[in-house]
């Protein structure tokens, strides 16, 4: 999956979590990667944000909650 993708992917994810009270956008963005993406998926996003991929500040902030498995399923 292209990276360009996966950043406007979780951009999207951000806008919706951006306004909800009950959980920090960041935290929760970074939860619905971690339990629906992949782990290439993940890695690839993780990469891209370290790399300095330009992206909203609650998906930038979200890499740093993101977990990648021991093994790649």
């Amino acid at each position: 999956m292209a990276t360009d993708k996966l950043i406007r992917m979780a951009t999207q994810m951000a806008d919706f979590f951006r306004n909800q009270p009950d959980h920090p956008a960041p935290e929760a963005v970074a939860e619905h990667i971690n339990q629906f993406w992949s782990y290439q998926m993940r890695r690839d996003f993780i990469a891209q944000i370290r790399a300095g991929a330009q992206a909203d500040p609650i998906v930038s902030a979200a890499a740093d909650f993101i977990t990648l498995p021991q093994s790649a399923e």
